[in-house]
């Protein structure tokens, strides 16, 4: 049973490592984006009534595939080297409150709800577009972005904090200066917030417009200050990307450091950068790159790159 239980876990946990979790990965990945486009596609009405009961047979399967998922992976859970899930009932209980296993359990939860509440609950199925969350699992690029806003949550989050502020600060004085002119549209501050929103944004739709001369001229600074405070948190996960891309190429060097101690990069060392690689999302031309960069300086063969020491 353990075997199974390991081999299981390597095809779930291990796709750079083996062909087999590649495949199943990558089929999985199918399947998910195949759920969002049925998703969207079967709003239309003219589609829905031609292809309706095939977007629920498919809906089925899909339920039935990631709920095997699902329970498959708090099987294995114990088999994670980190040990956190090792204990075989209190492991698993720990495993299915993590982050991407509530993912895993909303995404068909609502499936599962609509046989035992006797109530119209096709509104929950909007919680399968979470199924887009799982690719942080499947794919690097996605892990990458959920590990830079894990790191800058902190600055992001004061930057949200400092928005909120000026936000509600824009909303009361507008209402403040609007409300005796246009007590329909600013009838409260809340109702100005939408206002300061779109202002701040510099979205513009017109439908709430100041008109007294202070409305304005409140109007034309919240513009200019929220442009900049609105980039603030774009800009600080572009800073993020651009940092935890270049960790996980010094990552990747390192590794190439390590396999050319010996002077030269075998085939099979090859094979595990290519994993290695496929681990840290970097693309294929990023790693060539590195790698015959670091070979050129120490004169080494380099089979991956095409390089070969000079004679």
């Amino acid at each position: 049973m353990s075997r199974a239980r390991r081999r299981a876990y390597e095809l779930l946990e291990k796709p750079a490592e083996l062909r087999a979790a590649r495949l199943l990965n990558g089929a999985l990945i199918v399947v998910i984006l195949a759920n969002v486009m049925a998703i969207v596609l079967d709003s239309v009405a003219s589609i829905h009534a031609r292809y309706g009961p095939w977007f629920k047979l498919f809906e089925w399967f899909s339920i039935l595939l990631f709920t095997l998922e699902f329970v498959t992976r708090i099987w294995v859970a114990v088999e994670q080297r980190e040990g956190r899930y090792r204990a075989p009932f209190t492991g698993r209980l720990r495993y299915m409150l993590s982050p991407l296993a509530l993912i895993d359990l909303l995404a068909i939860l609502p499936f599962y709800l609509s046989f035992l509440i006797p109530v119209d609950l096709r509104f929950m199925r909007i919680f399968r577009l979470l199924l887009v969350f799982k690719l942080t699992r499947y794919h690097a690029s996605m892990s990458l972005l959920a590990r830079v806003v894990r790191h800058e949550a902190g600055p992001i989050g004061a930057a949200l904090f400092v928005l909120a502020t000026l936000l509600t600060v824009a909303a009361s004085f507008a209402f403040i200066v609007e409300h005796e002119a246009q007590p329909e549209k600013f009838a409260s501050i809340p109702d100005a917030m939408w206002w300061a929103i779109v202002t701040m944004t510099t979205v513009g739709y017109g439908d709430m417009v100041p008109v007294t001369p202070v409305g304005k001229m409140l109007g034309a600074v919240i513009a200019v200050v929220g442009l900049g405070m609105v980039a603030l948190p774009a800009g600080l996960l572009a800073a993020g990307f651009s940092e935890q891309l270049h960790v996980r190429k010094r990552a990747f060097e390192d590794e190439v450091h390590r396999m050319l101690q010996d002077g030269a990069i075998s085939a099979a060392e090859s094979e595990q950068l290519d994993a290695i690689r496929d681990q840290l999302g970097l693309t294929d031309r990023q790693a060539i790159e590195i790698t015959r960069l670091i070979t050129r300086r120490q004169g080494i063969v380099c089979p991956r790159c095409g390089y070969e020491a000079p004679k």
